[in-house]
């Protein structure tokens, strides 16, 4: 596990953090009281977890003693016990720097921790609750140990609104001169799925790529298939059956999207059937029965072509 600082980054202060409002109300509380307990930071990946625990810190600290009172450790790097009772407690245990009435360790992705690595940790929070303050990071607080989650502030962070991030997206295309149409736009927020690390990763990677942000660009990026495009498959699976197969074959060894994304988007356009209850069900069981079948190696040709079989039976 590494100790990650980077210069790079500039300060950030809680008041850019976007949407969260409650939980930042209750963050400035503890900056204005100078006092901190435990932290548990849970929710979904690109929410602002990490940005708020590092505002958080900034705001405590200040720049100049920011970097000798905080440990920032990614847990999923190594998520083992010896970790814990090292690059951890040694830090845990030296007194904080400066005027600071404590340090603060960051614990990115803690949910990757052992159970003898947590139980460690338990220990540690305990003996040094006067030197030491948790931000425990997580998007599964349920593979947190309870003793541990029992000593600290729960926050929940939700994923982030699209308006918010459409806002974001504008405000940085304008700031870079990046050219961009509505439904590109649209199409790359809705591929995010309020992910806002996500969101700007893909921005980044379909302007590399094509210059310009379009619906076909994004596509192109995150190596998927427009539902459209599914559509088409599934109508022409029911008249003509040996077409759909050419279609799937391109969509797999031509366009190279992979299985269990044709099934991801196949799921998503279920619910736009016009099919009874029944027949919806029978089409879930089949989809995850394949989707099995993709995870333990099988054709995907064979297993998506069985699966087109199937459909043009039941639609």
């Amino acid at each position: 596990m590494d100790i990650m600082w980077t210069e790079k980054y500039r300060p950030v202060k809680l008041d850019e953090i976007i949407d969260h409002d409650e939980i930042k109300k209750r963050l400035k509380g503890f900056v204005q009281s100078g006092n901190l307990p435990h932290l548990l930071f849970a929710g979904p990946p690109g929410t602002g977890k990490t940005s708020a625990g590092m505002a958080l810190a900034n705001e405590i600290f200040g720049k100049d003693s920011l970097r000798n009172n905080l440990l920032e450790l990614n847990a999923s790097d190594d998520r083992g016990i010896d970790t814990i009772r090292n690059q951890v407690k040694d830090f845990a245990m030296t007194l904080p720097s400066g005027d600071a009435k404590f340090k603060i360790i960051m614990l990115d992705e803690a949910d990757s921790l052992t159970p003898a690595a947590q139980q460690a940790l338990r220990r540690t929070m305990e003996r040094f609750a006067v030197t030491s303050r948790f931000i425990l990071l997580c998007n599964y607080p349920g593979k947190i140990i309870e003793p541990i989650q029992s000593r600290c502030a729960f926050f929940r962070f939700s994923p982030i609104p699209q308006k918010e991030i459409k806002k974001k997206l504008i405000e940085i295309a304008q700031n870079e001169n990046v050219s961009y149409t509505d439904e590109g736009l649209s199409t790359l927020i809705q591929e995010s799925n309020g992910d806002m690390r996500k969101a700007l990763n893909i921005m980044q990677a379909t302007v590399s790529y094509g210059g310009k942000i379009t619906k076909s660009a994004v596509f192109s990026t995150i190596g998927t298939v427009d539902t459209e495009e599914i559509k088409k498959l599934i109508d022409t699976s029911k008249h003509n059956f040996s077409q759909a197969m050419k279609s799937l074959q391109d969509l797999l060894f031509v366009k190279g999207i992979a299985g269990n994304e044709i099934l991801r988007r196949i799921f998503q356009f279920i619910d736009s059937l016009e099919l009874n209850e029944e027949n919806k069900i029978k089409l879930i069981e089949i989809l995850a029965e394949v989707d099995y079948r993709l995870t333990e190696g099988t054709s995907p040709d064979i297993q998506i072509g069985m699966l087109l079989a199937k459909l043009s039976h039941i639609i």
